[in-house]
This record gives C-alpha cells, structure tokens and sequence, in this order.
C-alpha cells in the first residue's frame, strides 16, 4: 500500500496532523484547550471549557436522526512527554515530528501522541464532516489524564448530558473494554531513630536487579517477582541467624509498576561475614527455581560497604519494620466472580525508601468493587500498623463496574461482526480508565471503550498501526447509525 493509502481516512489523519503541532504535556494543556475551543468555535458550533479545562463541542443531529439518543465521543488532549536522550526536544515548544514506517506512523526520537491524540483527531473529523449520519453527539476532550485523572476528576455532574459514552482510548484494535478497576494509594511511614553500630560488624551491600517488572494492574496477574518482597524476605530470613543491622533501604519506584530492583546497605558481625555470602547463594538458587518461567535475568548482589557510615536503625525498631513488610500483601487478592480470567483486587508493595530518619512505603490496591478495593486497603493498613507505621490511604479513584445488560456494547457488538465478519474481545482491565469516574459522576451513562492498535505507548518507541485507524473509524460511525431512540 501505498503511504496515501495507509494514511486513510484523510480527514482523520489531517486532523492528527493538527493535533501534533500544538503542545499538550499533562498539566500544561493550555495551548491544547485553547485550540480545541476555537476549533469548535470556528465551526459555529456551541463549544464549552469547564473550570477544571475540560472541553466540550456540541453537535445537533442530522436530518432524520433527531430522535436519537445522545452519544458522547470521548478521549484525553494530554500526551505523556517522554524523548531520547539524543533528541534536541522541548515538548512545551515543538511540534510533534512524524512519518510513516512501513504500516506503522512513528516520531522522530519522542512518544508520537497517539495516546490519545488519535482518539482526538478522530472526533475533530466528525465534528467537520457533512456526510456522516449520526444522531445528537457531544465531543468532550478531558485534560491530565496520564498523571491523575483530573479532568475527569474535576468535572461536574452535569458537564455531559449523554445517555451512552465511547472512549477512544484503548490501544489494541478489535478489543472493547466494559469494565476497569479503582484504585487507591496507601502510604506507611515507619520512625527509624539510629544508633551507632556496634565494633566488629562487617557491613555491606545487598540487592536484587534484573527483574521483569511491569505494571502494576494489567501484569499483576503475571506472577512475576517483586523485587521489595524479595529483599525484605532475605533480610527477615538473617535476621533469625544472626545479629543483622539495618543502615539503609532503597527499593522500587513508582506506586504503578512492579518493582524491578532494590537494595540494602546492612551490618552483621564480622564472624558472619562469609556466612551471609553462602545464604545469599543459598536464597538466589531458591528463588530462582520458583520464578524460573517468570524471571530469567533476575540477579542477586553483595558488595562490602568498608566505608559506609557507622550508625544504623534502632534494632527493635528495623525487626519491627521489616517483619511488617514481611507481612504485607502483595499481588492478587481476589478474582472476579463474574470473569474467571479477571483480577477483581490486588495489592502492590511498590517503593520503600529511608528518608533521614523515616523509612517511607508505597503500596497501590486496585478493585472493580469498591468495598473489595477498601477492604484490601485495610488488610495493608492493618499489617503496616501492626508494625508502629503511621498509615494514610488516599480517596483514590472509582472502578467502573461490568455492566451485563449494557446496550451500546452490544450495538458496538454487533457493528463489529456486522463490518469484519468477526467477533471482537470484550475484555475488562484491571487498570483505570477515565470511565471508571464517570461511572460515578454519571451513574446513567451506559459505556464502552476501544481504539487503533498503538504500541510503545509513553516510550519514544510509540507507534501506530494505520490499517486499524480506518477500522475504528468505520466502526464508529456504523455505530452512530444504529444508536436507539430516546
């Protein structure tokens, strides 16, 4: 095919073009609202800007579908902001430079915001377009979705007035989404007052890497290791054998990834120093037998610390903590009892980290059942808490809930099979959507999600597959064809 043909159909691509050229970092989409509100204006049609930024461009039927129910068309104007290292850059500045490899669009050395600048372009298309048939239709494009949901968050109960919503930002073609999970932050601080270190202590440095890591919902499923479960569990193990001395820990990272590595600055007496060698080997052959389909690069480290600092925490203090850490759940707590194949609740142990004389902990819980994501939540609590930790969970996000009797999945259904000759995936993810918060705020609103195929999304590796571009447009607007009556 030729790069015209991919690039079909040409009014959504033109768009996308547009969408490239104006900055839109999460947090920073000023220029993007501000150019979605004169799109909107410039058509002559009734557009609105929320107090929060979200926009919302209005369109009246055409002829014939008057009495149509009123479809909302969904995505987010944010992109995440990521580019190589050897990429002259400002995100904040430049436009978005693309072109066409084989089938897939791509960026010159940054993420290409398809995620969701193509869900964007794609109702701007509609928004212009004379020819297509549809019903009352409301574009809302929400901001800051990639870091907090707040656009979503912030917007009122009565900003979308829609009796069915499609969000147009999921990333494999042929999937449909109807379900994600809520989620929440909890956060334990433990007081780890110091003390010197004894004579004769052999102190040194112990940490695991390699590890494959990944996300937090959607992966948590994989059985892959938890590089702070994996410390912590060594570090309990020695504490049995002998007098081990905790100096330092530095752990994980982000509270949505899986963490890959970690490490421990320790002490034990100098009589031990070779014995802690042998458990280490000991340990890492046990633990790699049991995570041997799940991590083939997993490594285990010890290097002396000859010059690291003699004061280390409070004995009882550090056991206390390191038994509470020990005890924290982590990983899936419960299936869905309507999806065998879906995670309901988990937790993940994700960053611990000494800050002066506190050692600080991240954990996020996720749940498409709100009173199952608390419950886990206080599980958490409870064994942070019986550590002398101080323990804040944060409001978190809603979930939004399996609907089996929904209408717009089975007209999206059904506009599937009737344009491919196939069935599509109706999935649930064990991650949030935007629609998990407007399942809340919009109780009424009947969903459903879907996209292109886009991959190496917030990485400069993201790319869009343009066959499935014109697949998603040709089922949106059979769609809007078959929406009911009110």
């Amino acid at each position: 095919m030729t790069t015209e043909e991919l690039l079909q159909p040409a009014i959504v691509f033109d768009c996308f073009a547009e969408v490239n050229k104006v900055p839109r970092p999460s947090k920073k989409e000023e220029k993007m609202i501000a150019f979605l509100k004169a799109f909107g204006e410039k058509l002559g049609l009734p557009t609105r800007v929320d107090e929060t930024g979200n926009v919302i461009i209005t369109k009246p039927a055409t002829p014939g579908y008057e009495n149509r129910k009123t479809v909302v068309l969904q995505s987010h104007m944010d992109m995440v902001c990521e580019k190589n290292k050897d990429v002259d850059f400002d995100f904040e500045k430049d436009a978005i430079q693309t072109y066409v490899d084989g089938e897939w669009m791509r960026a010159k050395g940054t993420t290409l915001g398809a995620d969701d600048g193509i869900g964007v372009a794609m109702e701007m298309a509609i928004l212009m377009s004379d020819d297509i048939e549809h019903g009352p239709i409301e574009c809302v494009f929400t901001r800051d979705e990639e870091t907090g949901l707040t656009g979503a968050e912030g917007m009122k109960s009565d900003f979308m007035t829609g009796d069915f919503l499609i969000n147009l930002d999921s990333e494999d073609e042929g999937q449909m989404f109807v379900s994600c999970a809520g989620g929440a932050r909890t956060t334990a601080t433990y007081d780890c007052p110091t003390e010197e270190l004894p004579a004769g202590y052999f102190c040194f440095t112990v940490g695991v890497k390699g590890l494959t890591g990944g996300h937090s919902g959607d992966d948590i499923k994989k059985k892959r290791a938890n590089a702070n479960k994996l410390l912590v569990r060594f570090l309990v193990e020695e504490l049995g054998r002998t007098d081990l001395r905790l100096l330092d820990i530095q752990s994980g990272g982000l509270h949505n990834a899986i963490p890959r590595e970690g490490h421990a600055l320790c002490a034990v007496p100098m009589d031990y120093k070779e014995q802690v060698r042998v458990d280490l080997n000991v340990f890492a052959a046990a633990v790699e037998e049991e995570f041997s389909v799940t991590e083939k690069t997993m490594e285990f480290v010890l290097e002396s610390a000859a010059d690291a600092p003699q004061v280390a925490m409070q004995r009882e203090a550090a056991r206390r903590m390191l038994l509470s850490l020990h005890a924290v759940h982590n990983g899936v707590f419960a299936m869905s009892q309507d999806i065998d194949w879906l995670v309901e609740t988990s937790s993940n142990l994700a960053s611990i980290h000494k800050e002066g004389d506190k050692v600080v902990v991240t954990t996020s819980q996720r749940s498409s059942v709100a009173s199952a994501r608390e419950n886990v939540s206080s599980v958490v609590r409870a064994a942070f808490e019986l550590g002398g930790a101080t323990v804040v969970t944060n409001e978190g996000y809603p979930g939004w809930k399996l609907n089996p009797e929904s209408v717009i999945v089975k007209i999206a259904r059904e506009s599937y099979v009737r344009l491919f000759g196939k069935e599509p995936e109706v999935l649930a993810i064990h991650a949030g959507l935007e629609c998990g918060l407007f399942s809340e705020k919009y109780p009424h609103l009947d969903m459903v999600s879907f996209g292109p195929t886009l991959r190496g999304v917030h990485s400069p590796d993201e790319r869009l597959l343009l066959p499935t571009v014109k697949m998603v447009w040709d089922h949106l607007l059979d769609m809007l064809k078959h929406i009911p009556e009110a």
